[in-house]
């Protein structure tokens, strides 16, 4: 069995973090059964462009795989009343709704420990369930500004920059998915389950790490740094090359004193003016520039080769496509496929999450409501006439496909 084959997660989640969270667990094994509301014509991601057509999109498909999906309108009775049924026969409640919907909807653990005790409840928000921000939508774009991100990163002289990647979204699905984690462990325990309350704001606040220790306990000012150089370590940034950009980063005393030998300058590690960590960094400048004029006089694969043969870290600056079909990349298994009823064979990245030594299984993301046979009558054994009642009743909303509307897409998601 793998790692979390006995674990069932109801997941009322949509666009980025909170799939890309529950994509992980999905992958360890989880059972995760997305609800889709059909009203919105489920999860928003299944029409994000491009490489969309219909219900389906490789967006989605980056985020699901290894998932189930049920149409469900948990805005009813009678829909809730399957949802509560669910609870009853699962692990975990996972969301990714705006910090006061899940108080909203009742899917906080006060909510519904009545009906499993041992239910763990993890909401994933863009800010959290308290606090003057808590009803307010968060996403990554705003979550960078507004933590501080974009105020390092960047040119100095360019205006503030946001990461070229979702990277508070992702961080906080891997916030959300390793609070749940605990919760499980938790509630295996002690045989009570609670509340996982995380956010992207707290996300992106704590991985401001050592820049906020330094900010807030002396007078260190955060900056944008040129060539994405490191705040204090120098050398430790982008170098341009006679054809390309490479990254040097001489973290230990020892890099520093390899790197004046690979470049044929032994002299500046005896120099007084480089001695020290604390020494390049007051004359940065000007040793900055000195190796920028020594780099620009040979190649990347010269200086890739040269510095790694002296021991130096270094490394090329790649664009995603060399990324993606570096010899590495390839060997350890970062590239997999499934097969899709539209678009054939899909390519996306694994996940980087391990443990144990079974072979790795991926299945395509799932049509918007593809399991309701396996959850009405596998999972919670409803009889035809029951399932035809709740049908009637609009509990799994009108079988057709419903295009997202601005207030779909505005309602509650946290991302």
């Amino acid at each position: 069995m793998r790692p979390l084959g006995d674990v069932r997660i109801i997941a009322i989640e949509q666009y980025g973090a909170g799939p890309f969270g529950s994509l992980h667990l999905a992958d360890l094994g989880a059972e995760v059964i997305k609800i889709e509301d059909p009203a919105a014509g489920g999860d928003v991601s299944r029409y994000v462009p491009p490489m969309t057509e219909g219900e389906d999109s490789i967006f989605f498909e980056a985020f699901n795989r290894n998932k189930r999906s049920l149409s469900l309108d948990m805005h009813s009775p009678e829909g809730r009343a399957v949802f509560e049924d669910l609870v009853r026969n699962s692990d975990a409640v996972y969301s990714n709704l705006r910090g006061d919907v899940p108080a909203k909807m009742r899917i906080r653990y006060d909510d519904l420990k009545h009906l499993n005790p041992a239910i763990v409840c993890c909401s994933l928000s863009g800010f959290g369930m308290t606090g003057p921000r808590s009803t307010e939508p968060g996403y990554d774009y705003i979550l960078q500004g507004l933590t501080g991100w974009m105020s390092v990163t960047g040119d100095p002289e360019g205006p503030p920059t946001k990461s070229g990647l979702s990277m508070v979204d992702y961080s906080g699905g891997f916030v959300a998915a390793i609070s749940l984690l605990a919760g499980l462990h938790a509630a295996k325990r002690d045989g009570i389950g609670g509340d996982s309350d995380v956010s992207l704001f707290d996300s992106a606040i704590t991985m401001l790490t050592y820049i906020a220790a330094w900010n807030l306990n002396g007078d260190f000012v955060p900056e944008r740094m040129k060539n994405s150089a490191h705040p204090s370590l120098v050398p430790f940034q982008n170098f341009e090359a006679a054809d390309g950009w490479i990254v040097v980063a001489c973290a230990k005393e020892k890099f520093w004193k390899r790197l004046a030998v690979a470049i044929g300058r032994p002299d500046l590690a005896d120099d007084d003016r480089y001695l020290t960590f604390a020494d390049r960094s007051r004359n940065s400048q000007e040793l900055i520039k000195l190796l920028e004029e020594v780099f620009l006089t040979q190649k990347c694969d010269y200086w890739i080769t040269a510095l790694t043969d002296a021991g130096v870290p270094v490394g090329p600056i790649y664009d995603v496509d060399q990324a993606l079909n570096d010899p590495h990349t390839i060997a350890r298994g970062l590239v997999v496929e499934t097969d899709h009823h539209r678009f054939g064979r899909v390519r996306q990245v694994a996940s980087p999450v391990n443990f144990g030594s079974l072979p790795k299984a991926y299945r395509r993301a799932p049509q918007r409501n593809e399991d309701f046979g396996y959850v009405m009558n596998e999972l919670l054994k409803y009889s035809p006439e029951h399932i035809a009642e709740l049908a009637s009743t609009g509990a799994f909303g009108v079988n057709k496909v419903a295009q997202p509307t601005s207030e779909n897409l505005e309602a509650e998601s946290a991302l």
